[in-house]
């Protein structure tokens, strides 16, 4: 596999910070390693989108372990799960599990707490909400 050149990034940074069809919204990160293909074009074209990149420090061999572990769960909890048409339904798929993963799904490696850090109440009549027609499901509690 050939390795991405600094003119390739610049055009996904591009392409993700496109006003209609981007990923990458204002106030959004890009965390990147330390590999030279991440210059000063491919810095300048985000911060344009006002997206901050950030570098990862150096010899840091366990942020990668982190990363490897999200991008598995997203792949066997939801996309091994679809068969994907296009790049806006993939969008949609990643913004829905992404949401889910930060506000709705308890960790364990967190004590069972949310990413996210809001705690639900303790007390009340339990009700189930979904996403992507209830193959995402997660409890909480109303009052009353």
């Amino acid at each position: 596999m050939d390795e991405p050149t600094q003119a390739w990034l610049v055009q996904v940074a591009r392409n993700e910070t496109d006003e209609v069809e981007g990923f990458s919204k204002e106030g959004a990160y890009v965390i990147h390693d330390r590999a030279t293909v991440f210059g000063d074009r491919f810095k300048q074209n985000l911060a344009g989108a006002e997206v901050t990149t950030v570098k990862l420090p150096p010899r840091s061999p366990n942020l990668n372990a982190h990363v490897e572990r999200v991008i598995r769960s997203i792949r066997e909890e939801r996309l091994d799960r679809f068969v994907i048409f296009s790049k806006g339904q993939l969008d949609y798929l990643l913004r829905e599990y992404v949401a889910f993963y930060n506000e709705e799904r308890p960790h364990q490696g967190l004590k069972n707490r949310l990413v996210s850090g809001k705690q639900g109440k303790s007390e009340g009549r339990i009700r189930r909400r979904t996403r992507l027609g209830g193959l995402l499901r997660f409890y909480d509690r109303v009052s009353g």
